[in-house]
């Protein structure tokens, strides 16, 4: 690059040198242009230190005329990648939200023991945007979260405008969750959703906003002239339906048009840089994130964090050919098949042929090395270090019509007497606590866990290296918000004429207290439960009395929580919601703020095209592509069919606004629809609350952290045994004296690291983020001030021979003074 341009981002020259080649050309039709006036006309979209090399190329030139020819011949020449066929600019970016891994309620199951207590592996934020090089522009983020927070929306919107004006609003950034049940909550801003959280957990709220926005800042900055393209293909193994008598209630011939009870398809797109090749891939496919268990305490991304992970390590270490697009794996099934899969660091030691007893000798020579103090700073920079400078390839597994899709693909059973349960109700002798789904793994979750992940990455991973149909036609996106407790609704009638029917104020069914076969309640309540019983009606009256017309306009749910018309000490459930529709060429992406159930989501999918494709005057056609994207923007709950709905099983039960909510989403869906075809604008009348400063948390802080006497913190309380040797596969762990991880997140960083011994440097090798190494933390009781860190690697079948050890990595509290970082390391140990 020549002298003008060589110091500076190409990234940042390029996002100005469509709007600058335009402007050039319409100077030339009319005629001149004085220096003076160059900054006033294009300054907003150049850079100050650009507009002043600029001033310098051309100062000396007496014609304008002749000085922008000159300029327009230096841009072609050295920008000539800029100004390529390439329909869009892409950007892609991701970033930590793993959240407090202590202390801290985890969100989906309602399990108020199921505390987080270490990390299986880190939470991520991954978005693209995608915009037209003179035009619109989308923003789609999904997080391994259990789902959207309408207060986490809110002030990620309030970030990006102070930094960005209103180039990134509510109209044009969707946020959805893949609805993993292990990761930390509290950071939604209704009752109902943080109960069990004891309220309001700032550290868990703050790690999401910051982590989505750093995602959108860094795909902001990545956008460069690329292409996007689609494909699609059935998974026929990671789903099975959960409420298989709800879903037989639908119309039969409605049933026949549909081979399997739950979706199959999987639509993914891919982007691709001009210059660097593909850079990343987002996919929709519906199965919950219940492959872990209610029980479960470490923090994961379940099925779809790890299918993520799985991805962008095969193609990180497979490399992706810039001239095909395609990972160059010897055969990626192989994976599967042999239980290996990707790992997150690279290897970057050859393996020796053998291990000999010179080098467990060796490894005998390195003994723990007892607690320091180090430096916050030089945490985060010591483990990425291998790392930097890298191009990053992002892939997220993003969250669809999830609703009655359960990934334990083995069926349910009764615990007790192994039998399957019964099918109505799921409860086993009357009792639904001991119903419970499994998964392929059974009865190991996290081998659950891989394998419904790696089957969701495999597919991914076909459709990538196949993907031939590009995606083309302009940005779109329409978006508005409703309030859904009283919503006017037009619905068909038995006789074929039409009546106006209204959603009502949210409330929950006595079968949402039951559960699900992922994860049971407790007590008496069951699934299919029309009726309720007089004992828990005296205990909701406590709380809130339905009146007749809530009771009625809810029907047949029988009413255990009237969460819509409870306002104390704030709103228990939301009223406004906001419906959202992204199109990219002929892609379609229906953003909705809940789970809908397979046959909910065909509907709304089927209504949506059917408006696209006749009133868009040929614009649509049968290659339209319409995903829908659950859990997204804000939450509330579930949304079945109106047939669905009369089985009260605990999706139905968790329909909030009543029978006709699926009614109104595809009303309201196809009014957005119809105004998108129009090229209308959508008003909206009302706005969601912010209660940011109604919120109450009672989750105590960390008072102060303490060690026995005599110990450090990072010192070793459990060794791995002297002189040991082990084979890939099997495990090894070391405890540590610690302190509450509450105290730094690490965000971006690690509590846990593997290092190898490369002569005579320790070399990072795997961290927390890795599916192989867990960190567990743990107290002696509840209120003790001393904690432990248990580091848990099993071996991978890649791994490299050598000699080994483990590190932690923490921060204290003390009584009196400033948190204090520190690190500790087992002694060494030999793999082979």
């Amino acid at each position: 690059m020549p002298p003008l341009f060589s110091h500076y981002d190409d990234r940042l020259f390029g996002d100005f040198v469509t709007e600058f080649l335009l402007f050039c050309s319409v100077q030339f039709v009319r005629s001149s242009l004085e220096i003076s006036d160059l900054h006033e006309v294009i300054g907003s979209s150049i850079p100050w230190f650009l507009m002043e090399g600029l001033r310098h190329q051309v100062r000396g030139f007496g014609s304008s005329t002749t000085w922008l020819c000159l300029l327009l011949v230096l841009v072609l020449q050295n920008c000539s990648r800029v100004l390529s066929d390439s329909p869009y600019l892409v950007g892609m970016g991701s970033y930590d939200i793993t959240g407090p891994a202590a202390d801290v309620n985890m969100m989906g199951y309602a399990n108020t023991e199921q505390i987080a207590s270490g990390i299986h592996f880190r939470l991520k934020s991954r978005a693209f945007i995608v915009a037209e090089p003179d035009g619109k522009r989308v923003v789609f983020v999904n997080l391994d979260a259990c789902m959207a927070s309408q207060l986490v929306n809110i002030k990620v919107l309030e970030r990006l405008k102070a930094r960005y004006g209103d180039l990134y609003n509510e109209n044009n950034v969707a946020i959805s969750g893949i609805h993993t049940h292990a990761g930390p909550g509290g950071y939604l801003q209704y009752v109902v959703y943080i109960v069990t959280s004891l309220g309001f957990v700032r550290q868990s709220f703050d790690v999401i906003v910051d982590g989505i926005e750093q995602s959108i800042v860094e795909a902001h900055n990545n956008l460069r002239p690329g292409k996007i393209y689609v494909n699609n293909g059935d998974l026929l193994d990671a789903g099975v339906n959960r409420s298989p008598s709800a879903y037989l209630n639908n119309p039969a011939e409605e049933r026949s048009k549909y081979q399997y009870s739950v979706d199959k398809q999987m639509t993914l797109v891919k982007f691709v840089d001009n210059e660097m090749g593909p850079v990343g891939s987002f996919n929709w496919f519906a199965t919950h994130g219940t492959s872990m268990s209610r029980t479960n305490s470490l923090i994961s991304g379940d099925n779809k964090g790890a299918a993520a992970r799985f991805m962008e390590d095969w193609a990180e270490q497979n490399g992706v050919s810039k001239q095909t697009g395609h990972a160059n794996s010897v055969d990626f099934r192989s994976l599967h098949l042999s239980s290996v899969l990707p790992r997150r660091v690279s290897t970057i030691i050859p393996e020796p042929n053998e291990i000999t007893d010179d080098l467990m000798q060796l490894a005998s020579s390195y003994v723990a090395s007892g607690g320091r103090r180090l430096a916050a700073s030089n945490i985060t920079r010591r483990i990425r270090s291998t790392q930097e400078n890298t191009a990053k390839f992002v892939s997220a597994f993003c969250q669809s019509n999830c609703g009655d899709v359960s990934p334990n693909v083995l069926g349910t059973f009764c615990i007790d007497t192994h039998l399957p349960c019964d099918f109505n109700h799921s409860t086993c002798n009357g009792k639904n606590e001991l119903c419970y789904g499994r998964g392929p793994g059974y009865p190991d979750e996290f081998e659950s866990t891989r394998i419904i992940a790696s089957r969701q990455f495999l597919k991914a991973a076909d459709l990538f290296n196949s993907a031939s149909e590009e995606i083309q036609g302009k940005i779109d996106y329409r978006h508005t918000y409703l309030d859904f407790s009283q919503l006017e609704v037009s619905v068909s009638t038995s006789t074929g004429g039409q009546q106006v029917v209204k959603t009502c104020p949210a409330a929950m069914g006595f079968a949402f207290a039951a559960g699900t076969t992922d994860g049971p309640g407790a007590f008496d309540f069951k699934q299919g439960d029309d009726k309720g019983n007089p004992f828990w009606r005296l205990v909701r009256n406590l709380l809130k009395t339905p009146g007749k017309e809530q009771v009625e306009c809810q029907a047949p749910k029988p009413i255990l929580l009237d969460t819509g018309e409870m306002k104390e000490p704030y709103d228990w459930a939301p009223s406004i919601l906001p419906i959202q529709i992204i199109r990219i060429g002929q892609l379609v992406i229906l953003c909705v703020p809940g789970e809908f159930t397979t046959m909910a989501g065909r509907r709304l999918r089927d209504a949506v095209k059917n408006v696209l494709i006749s009133g868009s005057n040929g614009e649509f056609n049968s290659n339209i592509h319409v995903v829908l994207a659950g859990l997204t923007n804000t939450y509330s709950q579930y949304v079945t069919t109106f047939e669905e709905y009369q089985i009260q099983r605990y999706e139905g039960a968790s329909t909030l606004y009543g029978p006709h909510t699926l009614s109104a989403y595809i009303q309201e869906f196809q009014k957005l629809a119809t105004a998108m075809v129009a090229n209308q604008q959508v008003p909206t009348n009302v706005q969601p609350p912010d209660m940011l400063h109604k919120q109450i948390g009672l989750l105590p802080g960390v008072m102060f952290d303490t060690t026995p006497i005599g110990a450090n913190f990072g010192d070793v309380s459990s060794d791995v045994p002297a002189n040991s040797n082990f084979r890939k596969g099997s495990t090894v762990n070391a405890t540590f004296y610690s302190a509450c991880p509450r105290n730094d997140l690490l965000t971006d960083g690690t509590f846990a690291l593997v290092e190898k011994l490369n002569g005579k440097d320790w070399i990072p090798v795997y961290d927390d983020d890795d599916w192989s190494l867990q960190f567990k933390w743990s107290r002696p009781s509840k209120l003790s001030s001393k904690s432990f860190a248990t580091l848990e690697w099993t071996i991978p079948e890649d791994a490299a021979s050598g000699v080994y050890r483990l590190r932690h990595f923490g921060a204290s509290k003390p009584i009196i003074g400033s948190i204090k970082h520190f690190t500790g390391a087992s002694s060494a140990f030999a793999v082979r």
